[in-house]
């Protein structure tokens, strides 16, 4: 199974095609249409949230809400491009307005003008820029639909916003009710705690960052691999979490603390019940040796403050050389819940990719009896 994406950020639309799907999948388009809500919604959003009203339209490999087994291609088309046109058509538009040279620091713009021989960051930020991530949404929902036939769902809620930090334990059952908050956060008061935090930041034109716990329940063991590096399962993981926007760090299960614990407060105890093979506790993540061992997945990922600040950062004009202030763009003060939604959907392609490979199987009979075999 593979994805691959495609469109600008203010161009005409958004595309996604997903290889490797099995025939006669169902596709929830009421889940994956609320998920692209859910993306558009969380405490500190800007004003690009009120233009857009994503929506997933499929162009192909569906029919009658059931896969064919061929690619599904999808758009997501991009409201905002109305305003943008005269500037972003592919077939003649105005270079000359809506340029972008004083570089933001924290952004892909210098180092893509560099890069790919530019002038104009504009070149380099309407790919580089978060609205991408609303193909991965897309495509992480259709992944859900895979999963869930499998029995496996992904979860998750905001565990810190900008130092605020909710260190509580909760169950995967519990995780559902944090999308019904404001800002996805469990915990009532240190959520409101978090809201009047991003009220001063953005009355100070700052930015906040945060972190997301993402969870993983049904997972049979043995997906992954310690046979080469490349096919560990933590690896793939936090690979591809880390190709979100705005990333900057990834742990699972325990994380950093495993450094500083000794072994025997680490490492998960194993006991046979009932002819089943379980952990006494959970601190690695549901992730051994690059493989899955059958327990919860866990795993945390940091995001940075936004960098567009609106009070702009000292930086450095690319056209004259000279000394500026960073150009601001719409942006947000804080995004953390649409984080959690993305970083869940690319955990859910990554897991749908992993199975797929071990499994195979061109139609969904096929996958579901591959499991069902497996110990």
């Amino acid at each position: 199974m593979k994805l691959t994406t495609a469109g600008e950020s203010h161009g005409k639309t958004l595309v996604g095609i997903i290889e490797g799907l099995p025939s006669n999948l169902p596709i929830d388009f009421d889940l994956i249409n609320s998920r692209l809500a859910l993306r558009q919604s969380g405490y500190g959003r800007g004003g690009r949230q009120k233009i857009e009203s994503d929506k997933i339209e499929i162009l192909s490999g569906v029919r009658n809400r059931l896969t064919l087994g061929s690619p599904l291609a999808f758009q997501i088309v991009n409201r905002d491009y109305q305003n943008w046109q005269p500037y972003m058509d592919p077939e003649g538009a105005d270079v000359s307005m809506r340029r972008l040279t004083r570089v933001r620091p924290g952004h892909a713009d210098l180092t893509g003008l560099l890069k790919y021989d530019q002038t104009d960051a504009r070149n380099i930020l309407e790919r580089a820029s978060a609205r991408e991530t609303a193909v991965r949404v897309a495509a992480g929902s259709i992944a859900m639909c895979y999963l869930k036939e499998l029995g496996v769902y992904v979860s998750g809620y905001v565990r810190c916003v900008c130092g605020i930090v909710d260190n509580n334990q909760y169950s995967f059952e519990g995780l559902a009710e944090a999308k019904n908050n404001p800002l996805f956060m469990l915990d009532s008061l240190l959520e409101r705690q978090a809201m009047d935090l991003i009220d001063s930041l953005k009355a100070s034109g700052d930015t906040a960052g945060g972190v997301v716990e993402i969870r993983v329940k049904g997972l049979k063991a043995g997906f992954g691999s310690c046979m080469q590096y490349s096919t560990k399962l933590d690896a793939l993981l936090c690979g591809a979490v880390m190709s979100v926007q705005a990333i900057k760090g990834v742990e699972i299960g325990m994380g950093f603390e495993v450094s500083k614990l000794p072994g025997s407060r680490v490492h998960d105890e194993i006991f046979l019940e009932n002819g089943k093979y379980v952990r006494g506790s959970n601190n690695a993540g549901g992730i051994e040796g690059g493989m899955s061992n059958g327990e919860e997945i866990v795993l945390r990922a940091a995001m940075k403050p936004i960098p567009t600040l609106m009070k702009g950062l000292k930086t450095v004009d690319y056209a004259t050389g000279q000394p500026a202030t960073a150009a601001g763009e719409r942006s947000d003060v804080a995004a953390i819940c649409a984080c959690e939604i993305i970083v869940e959907s690319v955990v859910a392609m990554t897991l749908a990719e992993v199975i797929s490979s071990r499994l195979g199987g061109d139609n969904l009979k096929e996958v579901k009896e591959r499991y069902s075999r497996l110990p």
